[in-house]
């Protein structure tokens, strides 16, 4: 049943094309909808009997608001602007962060070949995405040995290293002519675009030539990048006859979930293969839609020069948002290919439906425990976790921790350095608390993000009155929190919770349990990690600190290039002059660290 609120917000639906927020008990938006007719499709959330996720998300909505379009387009363009506005929990399908790494040809006087995985306009050119960081490098090792462009940091007044292997025109002795580079850019563009032959008749030649006059190494050497160029260029199946770029996308759904195939097809060939699994709210077909639209808004993706969808979906909206023509195949290998997507969405989805059962015991459930135990509503889905580290109350740092339904987001996790008081080296529990609950959660408000629904502090009652009141008395916030203690064997015990911090006791053999002892292990190891290697750093700090003549910047130079002292120490004189340092000073370095 709808409230009397929400009844009333209902009868002023219009028939019109627009976007819908639904909103939770706090007002934060939790799910961003797009519809032809707002009046239909609104009013179907609370007039309809659902299961699976739709019923999730309506049993949280407490209100929501719409805004009209003129077009079905806009419509759909305006969903995908406040997706990424708000990034309601409901609606997002991608992590942030999600690529893939590409080879980039660099728009420089003396161009390099490059592995990246941000794509920017800066007139480079860029060739992917490649499977994988391996495969990316592999082809690119290929491409400097056998078409080299610039290897070293540009004119250095002398022949650099790699000039003398082959893999550098020279850029570092003299000037390269503007016209040689440009045959060799147009080689290697020709080479990531699948023309293959031409390369490996001359490698071929270039073998044969060696074997004669007895250069057998050398032969050897050109022997293997042939056969690289088979096992890795030419390894896939040609599937097109062309060399346009494509990515293809399919979907199969079942039980309120869908399964999404997406297939990368570079230089002619199957390149890659992703796959996609998530519950649904709407039809699956407008989540299919949703979830492309997502895809190529993510910051570091390449659009292809063409899409492929199968039949069913709205092919001009899409093609008229994303800026590249999607189109349907009908017959021939690409209409196989569609099929094979399918196949393969529909097998991995029952696959799912195996493991689901078992997977939502150990963490949506047993996270609903927690919650319970505590007294708070099931359906929240965010903790966060805090702990501190420091060696006798130096160095302090502390570490944050998210889970999200039982499951951790490690792209959410954060680092903080903390604030020394020089006249007290004792630990202060209290202080560090309130510094890290403070900037988290002002960070978080003035950015409008939204808010944990519980929060986990990794100690007792100081640690947990010191959150209490900076929440409540200085950023006037009502987030739930408690406290995870540990019994003298420093293992999981039990929480503290309430006004007057009374322990909530859980039974040691339910995945709630379970999950504590998660949450408290990942966050103590994350503190612990960030302690370590700050602490590494400042060592090597202090060491380099103590020696006459070596001042911040060459302190900078040294720990950047060398990053230990054990390195330092291996590191010959020349080598330690070659980051900028005088001869004089590498000598005293060397002394002062033997």
């Amino acid at each position: 049943m709808a409230s009397e609120h929400i009844e009333q917000k209902l009868a002023l639906l219009p028939d019109l094309p627009g976007s819908y927020q639904m909103k939770d008990i706090t007002g934060k938006i939790i799910y961003v909808g797009k519809a032809k007719n707002l009046k239909n499709r609104v009013r179907s959330y609370f007039k309809s009997s659902h299961d699976g996720k739709t019923a999730k998300l309506v049993s949280e909505i407490a209100d929501f608001d719409f805004i009209v379009t003129s077009t079905d387009k806009e419509a759909f363009l305006l969903e995908i602007t406040l997706i990424q506005k708000y990034q309601p929990y409901y609606n997002i399908k991608l992590k942030k962060g999600t690529g893939y790494p590409y080879i980039k040809i660099t728009n420089e006087k003396d161009p390099r070949t490059m592995i990246v995985s941000e794509v920017r306009k800066d007139g480079a050119y860029y060739f992917g995405p490649y499977p994988n960081v391996y495969a990316a490098e592999e082809t690119l090792q290929f491409i400097q040995r056998v078409y080299p462009l610039r290897r070293c940091n540009g004119y250095q007044g002398r022949p650099c290293l790699y000039y003398h292997m082959g893999q550098c025109l020279g850029a570092c002795f003299k000037e390269v002519p503007q016209k040689k580079y440009d045959a060799q850019i147009a080689r290697i563009k020709s080479f990531l675009n699948g023309n293959t032959g031409k390369v490996k008749a001359s490698l071929t030649k270039k073998m044969t030539a060696a074997a004669d006059n007895e250069e057998y190494e050398r032969a050897a050497e050109i022997r293997d990048q042939i056969k690289y160029i088979e096992a890795t260029v030419e390894k896939q199946k040609i599937i097109s006859n062309d060399h346009t770029t494509r990515d293809l996308f399919n979907f199969y759904w079942d039980k309120g979930w869908i399964s999404i195939q997406v297939f990368f097809i570079r230089q002619a060939r199957l390149m890659k293969r992703e796959k996609r699994l998530f519950p649904i709210v709407n039809t699956a077909e407008e989540e299919f839609e949703t979830f492309i639209l997502q895809f190529y808004n993510r910051k570091n993706n390449v659009k292809p020069r063409e899409i492929l969808v199968p039949a069913g979906m709205d092919n001009n909206v899409l093609s008229e948002l994303i800026g590249v023509p999607v189109r349907t195949p009908q017959r021939g290998q690409k209409r196989a290919l569609m099929d094979l997507a399918a196949k393969n969405s529909r097998i991995t989805l029952e696959d799912k439906f195996r493991l689901l059962e078992l997977d939502n015991r150990k963490t949506v459930d047993a996270q609903a425990e927690i919650m319970e135990a505590l007294g708070l509503p099931r359906d929240g889905h965010v903790i966060e976790a805090f702990d501190h580290s420091h060696i006798q109350g130096s160095e302090p740092v502390s570490a944050m921790v998210q889970f999200v339904d039982g499951r951790p987001e490690k792209n959410n996790y954060r680092k903080y350095k903390l604030a020394q008081d020089e006249d007290d080296h004792s630990a202060n529990e209290d202080a560090n608390t309130r510094e890290v609950i403070r900037r988290r959660y002002t960070r978080l408000l003035k950015e409008h993000a939204p808010l944990p629904d519980l929060i986990l502090m990794d100690g007792g009652a100081i640690e947990m009155n010191a959150a209490k009141d900076v929440l409540a008395n200085e950023l006037n916030l009502d987030i739930p929190l408690a406290g995870m203690v540990k019994n003298n064997k420093h293992k999981t015990a039990a929480l503290l919770y309430g006004d007057s911090d009374e322990p909530i006791d859980l039974d040691p053999r339910s995945q709630g349990f379970y999950l504590l002892e998660r949450i408290q292990d990942e966050v103590h190891r994350f503190a612990i990690t960030f302690h370590r290697q700050l602490h590494s750093k400042n060592s090597l700090t202090s060491r380099l600190e103590e020696i006459k003549g070596v001042g911040p910047k060459t302190r900078s130079k040294l720990m950047r290039e060398f990053k230990t002292i054990n390195n330092i120490k291996a590191a010959s004189v020349a080598e330690i002059q070659a980051v900028g340092v005088s001869k004089t000073t590498a000598q005293t370095i060397k002394l002062a660290l033997a």
